[in-house]
């Protein structure tokens, strides 16, 4: 009964997001595809659902996979590589079934410009598909005075509705790694660039607006058992912003059968909205880590402080792990 969603033109919806923003690298950034100092190649899942009260959830999955090309030379001081990855997205929100599917195409070089400083650039292209279900929707002329009349007619097209479009974004990061126990890496990420028009109904003149991401990640070893890795997020898009920060602490598990583990534990908060509490635990190259956001904004009263549950899993490994060939990259290993 209740549209939860605006949909004409003029208006701009929810963005892709994740509190587990750390575990979504190729929607963050595509200068992050394949940056990785230890593996080749990895996989990954996200799921998000949220507003499960307000009645209708807001659904959000994603899947995405990348690796290295070339890389891990024996070379003292440079050590630089390709990396492609490849992502999909989807959400789903309120009673039109208001969808978004999006395939992702992601490219990236990663340039050791010393001992302790890379370099890495990126870009990706994305075709994007929105529809909507107009026939399960509610609209002011179907109130016959009692009630909503859903046989009454509405004035509004009737079906599902879909609008294509495509996009780019470019990003790039700057790593630091001083010694064996601290890694910062600083990114920045511009989406949109090509403000692409979205619209049910034809219109040229919705266009999809620029959307700025940055983030700072630091991680450390502060023991032989504890890694501390703060980390700090924000997006804008149309004047709307989003601040989260916080960290996670990996505490080092016993090994068994040459299996080393981690327990993962953190708190985040984004600004004005909700905390957020995250764990997880790593087995070998595979992890698995889960977060609940509670409302704290003016949403709180409405939905019982209920905010989101998110699911994160993660594979990541090198071709031939043995091999001892990274042994010469000049980069933290945690």
């Amino acid at each position: 009964m209740l549209l939860l969603c605006v949909l004409f033109t003029g208006a701009h919806g929810q963005s892709l997001h994740y509190s587990q923003y750390y575990n979504a690298p190729l929607l963050l950034n595509p200068a992050n595809t394949a940056l990785m100092p230890e593996n080749d190649f990895r996989v990954g899942l996200n799921y998000r659902t949220q507003w499960a009260v307000i009645p209708v959830p807001y659904n959000t999955f994603s899947a995405y996979g990348d690796c290295k090309i070339g890389g891990n030379r024996n070379n003292e001081n440079h050590n630089n590589w390709l990396g492609v990855g490849l992502a999909f997205f989807s959400d789903k929100a309120g009673d039109g079934n208001l969808s978004l599917s999006e395939l992702q195409g992601d490219l990236a070089y990663h340039l050791q410009l010393s001992k302790s400083i890379m370099l890495s650039v990126g870009g990706s292209a994305a075709t994007i598909t929105r529809s909507v279900n107009f026939d399960n929707l509610l609209f002011d002329n179907q109130w016959d005075g009692f009630t909503f009349n859903g046989n009454m007619g509405t004035g509004e097209k009737v079906g599902i509705l879909k609008s294509n479009y495509y996009t780019i974004a470019a990003g790039a990061n700057l790593a630091w790694f001083p010694n064996e126990n601290v890694y910062v890496k600083l990114g920045g990420d511009l989406q949109n660039i090509n403000t692409p028009a979205e619209s049910f109904y034809g219109s040229t003149k919705n266009l999809i607006g620029y959307r700025t991401i940055a983030n700072l990640d630091v991680t450390m070893r502060t023991g032989q058992t504890l890694i501390v890795n703060p980390s700090v997020y924000f997006t804008t898009q149309y004047g709307a912003n989003e601040l989260v920060g916080g960290s996670l602490f990996r505490m080092m598990m016993s090994s068994k059968n040459q299996m080393t583990s981690q327990l993962i534990l953190g708190a985040f908060f984004r600004n004005a909205d909700a905390i957020i509490g995250v764990a997880g635990y790593q087995v070998g190259d595979i992890q698995f880590m889960a977060n609940y956001d509670f409302t704290i904004s003016g949403l709180a009263p409405y939905n019982a402080s209920y905010g989101a549950l998110e699911f994160s899993a993660v594979y990541s490994r090198a071709y031939h792990p043995n091999d001892g060939i990274r042994k010469t990259y000049n980069c933290p290993r945690f």
